[in-house]
């Protein structure tokens, strides 16, 4: 094997042996921060939850998304970084907002977070647009499977005395502003996992995660069929600084196809179609890092419905929902 590799893929089996032994001797553990999502601009439920209500009825969306396609253990399995995201958010007449949710799953190799989250939003007018205030609680359960680990010699007196599977309960809540005029911007800034809890039977410990997310709409003067939908992201857990950063082009409404880039990590292609206020989306990630050598990029898949309903409680002016 080339020594480059190799080492590589110790470097990865030792940092997960750390964690491990995190887990056993009471050693504080943080958790990754949010999964990475090329369809940012899409799932806006998922990281803020002043978003909910904000569609104009009653908002279904679905992603699957495949990290580092390709990418194998030493031994030669396949251990792909795998999320599987849906949200749903609808507006309520008598709470004068909206309600929203969404569950994940995010797995890298022997660890796995499922995410359960329930959200509020007060919604007002506010300039010449809405101005939304969200509260929301989440359950994170996270779990490693011992079995996964396979020794880098046989009888690693280190591996040998895990086995089974270990998972621990976390409870927490995040906060969120969302402001948006229909068919021109938005504007979203939240927070997640405010008190950074941490776990009883293990030390692993949830970090405060804050984003903040806009999105223009320009309809092309000399072109009005087309539209350009540029979108950026930032995500900061006080240690990471994550930038996406995207542009899509949009054709009668129907079709749409863009870039993004996403700082030190990879080139985004996204494409799209909508048929009867059906949105199907994909996504590829070519990566630009290191990474690059052992995998063929990331692979993303987006579904989204919104089912329609009387929003008038909220204004009486046409919403646009390019962005949901």
């Amino acid at each position: 094997m080339n020594t480059s590799i190799y080492l590589n893929k110790l470097r990865i089996r030792v940092l997960s042996l750390i964690v491990i032994l995190g887990f056993q001797a009471g050693v504080t553990i943080y958790a990754q921060q949010s999964p990475l999502i090329t369809h940012y601009m899409f799932t806006n439920m998922f990281t803020n939850p002043a978003f909910a209500g904000g569609s104009g009825g009653i908002n279904l969306t679905g992603l699957v998304r495949q990290q580092w396609m390709g990418w194998k253990d030493s031994d030669g399995t396949k251990s792909t970084p795998q999320t599987f995201l849906l949200t749903v958010d609808s507006p309520i007449r008598k709470l004068h907002g909206g309600l929203g949710g969404s569950i994940s799953q995010d797995q890298i190799g022997a660890f796995k977070n499922v995410v359960l989250k329930l959200g509020y939003a007060y919604k007002m007018e506010a300039w010449n647009g809405d101005l939304s205030f969200g509260l929301q609680g989440s359950l994170v359960n996270i779990s490693y499977d011992a079995s996964k680990f396979n020794p880098i010699e046989d009888n690693d007196p280190v591996l040998g005395q895990l086995d089974g599977k270990k998972n621990d309960m976390l409870v927490d809540f995040g906060l969120g502003l969302f402001y948006k005029v229909p068919d021109k911007y938005y504007l979203g800034l939240s927070a997640e996992n405010i008190l950074q809890t941490q776990g009883k039977k293990t030390s692993y410990q949830l970090r405060r995660t804050f984003f903040l997310n806009g999105g223009y709409q320009w309809t092309i003067p000399s072109h009005p069929v087309f539209e350009l939908l540029p979108s950026a992201q930032i995500m900061f857990d006080g240690a990471v600084l994550q930038l996406n950063a995207s542009a899509l082009l949009m054709y009668n409404n129907k079709f749409y196809g863009g870039l993004g880039y996403r700082l030190q990590d990879a080139v985004s292609v996204l494409a799209g179609v909508v048929v009867k206020g059906l949105r199907i989306g994909v996504a590829y990630d070519i990566s630009t890092s290191a990474m690059t050598k052992y995998n063929s990029g990331s692979m993303e898949i987006m579904v989204n419905y919104c089912f329609k309903i009387d929003t008038d409680k909220f204004r009486k002016s046409y919403r646009n929902t390019r962005f949901l």
